[in-house]
């Protein structure tokens, strides 16, 4: 029947015989589905998402990976997948016994258990973190490729402090402000290492731009250890802006830099309210760093070396900062 031939499954008859209709399923779909839709009105593109955040804050989300909204959470510093993972059995471990904030562990199934392990799911139950399993591929996809042997704790977005916080610490301490501020460290593994040394040798916080530099993620809590919780940190939109009101303030600049005024050796400011700048490892101090520093310093080195790491070059700077004040401190 004429009227029936739209129905699924309906006999035609044609030159080639009986045939089975379609029911009309292959002539919708050469009808399309309309103009695409502009990119803020599809859920899978990026422009959606920014759409989202502007129009009701909904980018604030819990702080893990598991959504969209969660990696937009305060990130001021370009994170990149995995950047809010620490992964790996030590770690992890260190990050627990250290305190460092957490929101969730991942571990793997069927994972291969060592007193590591049992340790790491003993301090993740008696501070209530929640604990879930997944398989290593997506493991894999969390940590971004990285070696987590298994296990991966997601840590929320940092908190960052107001140079007027760093101050208040010094204060409370009743100590003349040693702060760090970093001039495009761009490795979070030297942001990581130069906290180490900030906390190692007394440093009351460390300064870093919103731009052109590492921020804080999983990254550098695994090469900083403990001190990235013990350690402020503040984030400026303007580097060279917040040195000048540092100043103001009463805090000298000191630049570090090779071709420096003075020595760290002779560093006669180091008993002041001071700010130390590090500039990148390669290109050294910023010209704006440089006028704004009150003082240029540097370490003395055989004619061999020709640059210290970044990282390293601070460590030395800050010790010997630490061994002046010391020194005042028994006179």
């Amino acid at each position: 029947m004429a009227g029936n031939s739209s129905r699924r499954g309906a006999v035609r008859r044609t030159k080639k015989g009986a045939t089975v209709g379609s029911g009309g399923v292959r002539r919708r779909a050469l009808e399309g589905k309309g103009p695409t839709p502009k990119a803020t009105d599809r859920p899978g593109h990026k422009a959606f998402a920014g759409k989202a955040g502007s129009e009701g804050g909904g980018a604030k989300g819990a702080g893990t990976r598991g959504t969209g909204a969660g990696r937009a959470k305060g990130r001021r510093d370009g994170s990149r997948p995995g950047s809010d993972q620490v992964a790996g059995r030590n770690s992890v471990l260190e990050a627990l016994q250290e305190d460092v904030p957490a929101t969730q562990l991942t571990v793997m199934q069927r994972l291969d258990m060592d007193e590591r392990v049992r340790e790491i799911l003993r301090l993740a139950g008696a501070r209530s973190l929640p604990i879930a399993e997944a398989s290593r591929t997506d493991l894999d996809r969390l940590t971004d490729h990285a070696v987590h042997q298994g296990v991966a704790l997601t840590i929320p977005a940092y908190e960052y402090a107001d140079v007027d916080e760093l101050l208040d610490i010094a204060r409370d301490a009743f100590e003349p402000p040693l702060l760090v501020a970093l001039d495009g460290i761009t490795d979070p593994r030297n942001l990581g290492a130069i906290l180490r040394s900030a906390g190692a040798f007394g440093a009351h916080g460390v300064i870093l731009p919103e731009r052109r530099s590492a921020g804080m993620t999983a990254s550098v809590y695994k090469v900083a250890a403990g001190a990235a919780s013990r350690v402020r940190v503040a984030q400026v939109t303007n580097l060279n802006r917040a040195l000048a009101s540092l100043k103001q303030q009463g805090v000298f600049v000191l630049g570090l830099d090779a071709g420096g005024d003075v020595t760290t050796r002779d560093l006669e400011l180091g008993t002041e309210p001071a700010v130390l700048v590090v500039g990148a490892e390669g290109k050294g101090l910023s010209r704006l760093a440089r006028e704004t520093s009150d003082q240029v310093v540097s370490i003395p080195m055989g004619e061999a070396t020709e640059s210290l790491n970044a990282s390293v070059a601070t460590a030395i700077a800050l010790y010997e900062i630490a061994g002046v004040r010391q020194a005042k401190g028994r006179a």
